[in-house]
């Protein structure tokens, strides 16, 4: 052995010392609060608080070294999450790119337009046919062969890693399908793994629980059990018959997806996202959501994942109220201890809210009345996903309005779902339940915001009203103060993909009309033609550049909200404490609108009468004492 090989050995195996003993210092560091939260829900299970001392241990060893590196070095990037150079988008892998070796062929467009956060749907085995999307997982784990392999995915987090691009992929953490192992062992007889899951030998319990259970799909899929004729048994099913809610009543469940969730983060996973987490923990007499024990589980997890993994951080999909979002956070002494970033799905349902009804007030009441935020955390702010459009909106706030809470959501219902001749949206309506009412909207952002109608009537002041609110939403989400998110097709102005409705598998969830393939074909051919579609891309991708490039879009604290008397006009500023700003505003009417501007210039934006826009990189000159937004338009105006 030379002295340069020797060397290096003996490099190699300080550092695989100094990784046991960072690992042992963030085990005994939070040993005290991984206790006190395990016999907070398994209070008789000393022997399984063992058995998960002995996991940890054996889930560090198997961890491989590139991605122990990364999380000592993480160590000293605090908070990396939430700074401005993240711009992220959400994607189909078949729908984008077919398979995993084609979105890595497609690392050079995401550079184009400067994404480099990839949240890749579902790409783990499902059943044939109806899956939910992905979301019915026969293993948390294995990579479908219709994506690739796992050396294919190994071979993409590689690349992005090389590019400083980020990834976060899925844990469907609530359920699996029923083809999975589990399922099929607890199918066959085996006690084990009925215990695996909430099963029942008559109606008794299921009764008594779906007193107080909503039902999440009534149309498709009503009530919350399924009777399993191979076990002879009653099983929760609180989404889709062919989705098995996990019983985490049992700790032997947590150390399995404890595992599960390790191995997930082993194949280069940089964000967890936690679906359907807050209908973790079930009990009879509630709705079985956002319980406290959920929350308990959540941190246990988030405390076993910093000991062993701490460089992967975790997503809470929590669709909730305001309140309850803000909790998946952390509360107390476990704040920032839940999840590090969360969806603003108030903050998404609002801006759908004041495209409809032209205003503002109901989206200003809700954010100013909204809990803090904790500063370590942030959020993912977006416009559109792959799933529906929830009107959880606050029905107080609506009442303090004057408005009827009930007929404001069949309004907005009606706008978006094209039961009204005069809107422009062209969505769908999803998931009504006529015995309350409640429904949920369906459709592209493009479609939803009137570019659908506008190139089908050649309507061209539609097709640019249509545009501007498309650029406008992104504008927002790209400055509101977290990580935007993309939905892919958006940045191109995609329409709804009605070719669902001859898929027998989709064709009753119309949540696939918002689904749509990518279009390489419109955007080979943007360097040939001026489109409205070659429009939305390249002043969204200006946008994201002008994002990157200032470090005051950080998510360093919350906004600051500015109400003026102009019910059309949204405004708020992000600043630092050195003194530097930027001014928010956007006008959500479709006729020009004016704000007074002597209170923008006693903030420090007005300069020899003049404010400076970074959108349009031009100076706005003040000829009055007011100034003038045109329809759907967004300024950034800078200090």
């Amino acid at each position: 052995m030379n002295q340069a090989t020797l060397h290096k050995l003996l490099a190699s195996q300080q550092t695989t010392a100094n990784m046991k003993t960072h690992f042992y210092f963030r085990l005994a560091t939070n040993l005290t609060l991984i206790k006190e939260a395990f016999f907070r829900i398994y209070p008789e299970s000393e022997v399984a608080f063992n058995d998960l001392l002995a996991l940890l241990t054996q889930l560090f060893a198997k961890r491989p070294l590139h991605l122990k590196k990364q999380d000592l070095e993480r160590v000293n990037v605090e908070n990396w999450y939430r700074s401005e150079k993240l711009v992220g988008m959400q994607l189909y892998v078949d729908l984008f790119s077919k398979d995993l070796k084609g979105l890595q062929e497609k690392i050079p467009y995401f550079e184009d337009l400067g994404v480099n956060f990839l949240h890749i749907m579902p790409i783990t085995t499902r059943p044939e046919g109806e899956n939910d999307g992905g979301y019915a997982v026969n293993n948390h784990t294995a990579i479908d062969p219709k994506y690739g392999t796992p050396k294919d995915l190994e071979s993409l987090t590689a690349k992005m890693r090389s590019k400083n691009m980020f990834l976060m992929l899925d844990f469907v953490v609530n359920h699996t399908s029923d083809e999975h192992e589990w399922a099929v062992k607890a199918k066959a007889g085996e006690e084990k793994y009925q215990q695996y899951y909430y099963t029942y030998s008559d109606r008794t319990i299921p009764d008594e629980f779906e007193k107080s259970l909503p039902e999440v799909f009534p149309k498709t899929a009503p009530g919350n059990y399924t009777f399993i004729p191979e076990m002879n048994r009653w099983v929760m099913t609180v989404f889709n018959t062919y989705q098995w809610d996990l019983n985490y009543t049992n700790p032997k469940v947590f150390l399995e997806m404890l595992t599960n969730l390790v191995e997930l983060s082993n194949l280069g996973v940089d964000v967890v996202r936690f679906d359907a987490l807050a209908f973790l923990w079930k009990k009879i007499g509630t709705i079985s959501q956002n319980l406290d024990e959920a929350h308990t589980i959540v941190f246990l997890f988030r405390m076993c994942l910093q000991v062993v993994a701490p460089s992967t951080i975790l997503l809470a999909e929590a669709i909730v109220a305001p309140r309850d979002i803000l909790k998946y956070f952390g509360q107390g002494i476990r704040t920032g201890n839940e999840c590090e970033i969360a969806y603003n799905a108030s903050f998404m349902a609002l801006l759908w809210n004041s495209i409809a009804t032209k205003k503002t007030a109901l989206l200003y009441k809700t954010l100013i009345n909204a809990p803090t935020k904790p500063n370590q955390c942030t959020w993912i702010n977006y416009i559109r996903c792959h799933d529906d459009i929830g009107l959880g909106l606050d029905d107080q706030h609506i009442q303090e309005l004057g408005w009827n809470p009930q007929g404001h959501r069949k309004f907005l219902l009606d706008y978006y779902c094209q039961r009204t001749d005069w809107s422009p949206a062209k969505g769908l309506l999803f998931m009504y339940n006529p015995k309350t009412g409640d429904g949920r909207i369906t459709g592209s952002a493009a479609s939803l915001l009137g570019l659908e109608k506008a190139i089908q009537d050649k309507n061209d002041e539609l097709l640019k009203q249509s545009r501007d609110k498309i650029v406008m939403l992104h504008g927002l989400i790209l400055s509101f103060g977290g990580i935007p998110l993309i939905y892919a097709g958006d940045e191109i102005g995609a329409l709804n993909d009605y070719s669902f409705l001859e898929d027998e598998y989709k064709r009753e969830d119309n949540r696939w009309v918002n689904r749509p393939r990518q279009d390489w074909k419109l955007i080979t051919t943007f360097s040939k033609k001026e489109s409205v579609h070659l429009q939305i891309y390249t002043t969204i991708k200006r946008l994201i550049h002008i994002r990157k490039s200032n470090s005051i879009f950080a998510d360093n604290g919350n906004p600051i909200l500015h109400q003026t008397a102009n019910e059309h006009i949204l405004i708020y500023e992000r600043s630092t404490d050195s003194g530097q700003g930027i001014m928010v505003l956007c006008n959500f009417d479709e006729h020009p609108q004016v704000v007074e501007s002597s209170w923008i210039g006693a903030l420090g934006y007005l300069e020899n009468q003049a404010l400076y826009d970074l959108v349009t990189d031009e100076h706005i000159t003040l000829n009055s004492g007011f100034l003038e937004l045109q329809p759907f338009q967004l300024l950034w105006l800078k200090k």
